[in-house]
């Protein structure tokens, strides 16, 4: 029994926040980077960490959660560009820092491929969290070009918008070609654009 009473089993968990939760983070994408989603353990990051696995458990339930927070907190979240033009907006988000042409969320994204297709709930949280987002923010680039009258009316937005990552990370993943500003502008004027206009 404590000095007041309690047992220790019945006290609080201390969380784990501030710096020591980025650290574990740092180590949990170090760990993801180095071996991949598949081969990725608690016990591994706890090593990498200096932590214990159950302060890992005390904060994230299981390897999903944990590793979908590190992607989190390591996404950069430019803002929306809006340049006036679809074309430019589109050369701003795709080349910026966390953009397409940025290698470490590339490299994030190639050690986690195979989760997507294995792990219902990596798959889902990844989806949801990760990428709605840039679902989202690309929506809002399409959204204001339709609006300027750049783009025709009876556009799919939902199968355009996806469709320069989804060539770029092609080139990428099947073609090994680097993920260039020249290569992703070269997509986005040669495909992208025209496919847009009226």
């Amino acid at each position: 029994m404590t000095p007041t009473g309690q047992s220790e089993v019945s006290s609080p968990r201390p969380r784990i926040e501030g710096d020591r939760e980025q650290e574990i983070l740092e180590a949990t994408l170090s760990v993801l980077c180095d071996v991949g989603y598949d081969r990725l353990t608690m016990d591994a990051v706890a090593t990498r960490a200096k932590a214990s696995k159950a302060t890992l458990y005390r904060r994230w339930s299981s390897k999903a959660a944990l590793v979908i927070d590190a992607l989190i907190a390591e996404k950069q979240h430019p803002d929306i560009p809006d340049t006036g033009s679809l074309r430019d907006d589109l050369v701003q988000v795709s080349c910026a820092m966390g953009g397409l042409s940025d290698e470490k969320p590339i490299g994030i994204l190639a050690s986690v491929l195979t989760a997507i297709n294995r792990d219902p709930e990596f798959a889902a949280a990844f989806r949801e969290r990760f990428i709605g987002p840039k679902v989202a923010a690309n929506r809002i680039i399409y959204d204001r070009a339709r609006e300027r009258g750049e783009i025709r009316d009876d556009l799919d937005i939902d199968i355009i918008a996806p469709a320069l990552a989804a060539i770029v990370l092609h080139r990428t993943f099947l073609l090994g070609d680097a993920p260039t500003p020249e290569l992703i502008t070269s997509v986005i004027d040669q495909i992208i654009v025209p496919a847009c206009r009226r």
